[in-house]
């Protein structure tokens, strides 16, 4: 099969096949083409700053070539990764075919080929590479993956608002245990996503440009008296497109450390697991029937089941953060490893970063998706509630501690383990208790319902 007949359905990965259509939004970013558009944008970014930076073999280049070369970049297309792809065949050099072609788009701008030889001035590849990854990154996190990220704690955090005073039975262990409510439940994990989100946007995302082992040996063996680290830090810092609006990495060996990316794809997974976590919790609460899921024509759950509506998109999400916390864990693992001043280890694996988020984005659609469809079933609830009075033990045995009775916890257990609570059970051993009449008025008055604590007011304080 070659290459031209490729389809969805021909596809090795799933992200580029059945769901495809789905990460449209991420592939000009995070794709070879995306990596190629941003040394592109690397290489004419340093060039002109050469040209700015006081040099009389290079002097500052006209209006009309600056526009020019930034049409290079923001014109760039997928033509003009083809034609990268056919350099590199010769040269066998990803970054050397993306010089070459620069050089190539001057062909018809004298004062641009004049200056030619100072594209890619002191750089080595990793210096455009190191740079590239950071800039697909930002794309990918500011661009995609955190405005769909946004959007599901948001519609659970309206959800949490909403349902704030909806009694729910709690499971610990997976046994009934005290009422809570389904606006809480929701609030907990909405504070956790918060938290793990302010994580992922506050990673510096890091940028070196210092030669070929980081000590600018080429640039000063060229203008030893010129202050190259400066230099680098304004390019590296400054915001496009005078710059790269990254943060200045100064020590390094060929490479980029790539902490930070440890740490940005760590804080990534850490947000996955508490969302697999939540896909879980609500995949039970559809099993116990709180929640319903709202019916599409046309739909099937079963082959041969025609009654079921199953929770296919809280599955798919947690197959598919599953599958992105692998990929993540091991580039966040193997990326700051490298053999003495360079090794390629993590050339084959950075190129699978767009691989990791496709997943986390696929998965946070399923999320939403799945979250759109919930209905809140509350005879279901109530029902649930009802018929487990044995929760309020607690309150009981807590109030007799108050005042003083012997063993309130031990008369407790002995009086509800293993036994089939009912309202009448619970308020005839209420109305025997020496306490004030107050106070047994205020239990009586209990229900399981009723006893949720300060649940609505954290649920809607979230």
């Amino acid at each position: 099969m070659t290459s031209s007949s490729l389809s969805p359905i021909s596809a090795l990965s799933p992200l580029d096949g059945r769901y495809a259509s789905k990460l449209a939004a991420l592939r000009p970013l995070m794709s070879e083409q995306g990596y190629m558009h941003r040394r592109v944008q690397v290489e004419v970014t340093w060039f002109i700053a050469l040209s700015d930076a006081g040099f009389s073999e290079f002097p500052p280049l006209s209006a009309d070539a600056r526009t020019y070369l930034h049409g290079l970049v923001s014109a760039f297309n997928e033509a003009d990764g083809e034609a990268i792809k056919a350099i590199e065949k010769t040269t066998n050099h990803d970054v050397k075919a993306v010089e070459y072609w620069l050089k190539d788009q001057f062909a018809n701008y004298p004062e641009l080929l004049a200056m030619q030889e100072f594209v890619h001035f002191g750089c080595t590849s990793e210096d455009i590479n190191n740079t590239s990854h950071a800039l697909q990154i930002k794309g990918g996190r500011d661009v995609v993956l955190l405005p769909l990220l946004d959007n599901v704690i948001e519609k659970m955090r309206t959800m949490a608002h909403t349902f704030a005073d909806v009694p729910l039975l709690s499971r610990t262990h997976g046994q009934t245990a005290s009422p809570t409510t389904v606006g809480k439940e929701i609030a907990n994990v909405v504070k956790r996503l918060d938290k793990a989100r302010a994580n992922i946007a506050s990673v510096q995302l890091m940028g070196k440009m210092n030669g070929a082992v980081g000590n600018f040996n080429a640039h000063l063996s060229a203008w030893p008296d010129f202050d190259w680290e400066a230099f680098s830090r304004k390019v590296i810092e400054a915001p496009a497109p005078n710059g790269l609006g990254l943060t200045f990495q100064p020590y390094s060996i060929q490479i980029e450390p790539h902490d930070y990316m440890a740490e940005i794809f760590d804080a990534i997974a850490r947000t996955n697991t508490i969302l697999i976590d939540w896909s879980r919790d609500v995949w039970g609460y559809v099993s116990l029937g709180y929640f319903k899921q709202k019916l599409k024509d046309g739909e099937v759950g079963s082959s041969t089941m025609p009654h079921k509506v199953n929770p296919i998109d809280f599955e798919n999400a947690e197959g598919n953060l599953g599958l992105a916390n692998a990929m993540l864990r091991h580039l966040s693992e193997k990326l700051p490893i490298s053999r003495w001043q360079r090794d390629l280890t993590d050339s084959t694996v950075l190129r699978n970063i767009g691989v990791a988020m496709g997943y986390a984005v696929l998965a946070y659609q399923s999320l939403m998706t799945g979250l759109n469809k919930l209905e809140i079933n509350e005879a279901a609830i109530a029902a649930d509630l009802d018929s487990s009075w044995e929760v309020l033990a607690e309150p009981i045995q807590t109030v007799m501690r108050r005042f003083g009775l012997p063993q309130p916890y031990e008369q407790l257990k002995k009086f509800t383990r293993g036994e089939a609570m009912t309202r009448e059970l619970m308020q005839g051993f209420i109305a025997k208790l020496d306490i004030p009449e107050s106070e047994k008025e205020r239990l009586l008055a209990m229900t399981p319902g009723s006893y949720t604590g300060m649940a609505a007011t954290l649920a809607r304080r979230a």
